[in-house]
Parts: structure tokens; C-alpha cells; sequence
């Protein structure tokens, strides 16, 4: 797979309005005719996440997306001399 389309298609979730999110992945899957779409996201912004893929399903109904993968992961990092985990999700949406 080209290295420009793997870029193209992950959408991250952060402090944006959820509308905004919704919206780039419907244009991803309608607009830009791919195949699938990756949404990421990092502790507080898990449940945005879940929430994008979960309206987008139901409003791209017409082109039958569905979750194809989830993946749940933590990454660590070092804060102020502490060491912090931090839960990340990767919900992988396609079309049929």
C-alpha cells in the first residue's frame, strides 16, 4: 500500500468537537474513496473515539461501514521524573 494513502487515512481524536471528527472520516470514506479508516486516540480521548466510529457508522449506512479491528495498547512515558502509562485505541472502520 502506498505510504501517502496510510498517512491519509488515521484520523486522530483530540479536543476538536466531535462534529469536526465525524465529518473527516465520512469525507475519507465518501470523498476520498478509501477503503478503510483508522481513528487513534489516547486516554481521555478513548470515548470520543468510540463515539466517532459508532455515528459514523450509522450515518454512512448506505456504504455499509463496519468496525473491521480494535486495537487497545498503552504507551509510557516519563512525566516530571515519574513514570505514566497512558491507555491508547485504534478502531479500524470499513466498507464492506
Amino acid at each position: 500500500m502506498d505510504t501517502d494513502i496510510i498517512e491519509k487515512n488515521i484520523i486522530f481524536i483530540g479536543s476538536k468537537p466531535i462534529i469536526n471528527y465525524i465529518r473527516s472520516v465520512s469525507i475519507q470514506l465518501n470523498e476520498n474513496n478509501l477503503k478503510e479508516v483508522i481513528i487513534k486516540s489516547r486516554g481521555k480521548y478513548i470515548s470520543k473515539a468510540v463515539d466517532v466510529a459508532e455515528i459514523t457508522k450509522r450515518n454512512l449506512s448506505n456504504l455499509k461501514v463496519h468496525i473491521k479491528n480494535i486495537e487497545i495498547s498503552s504507551e509510557g512515558f516519563e512525566n516530571n521524573g515519574k513514570k505514566t502509562n497512558i491507555s491508547c485505541m485504534e478502531i479500524t472502520l470499513a466498507k464492506k
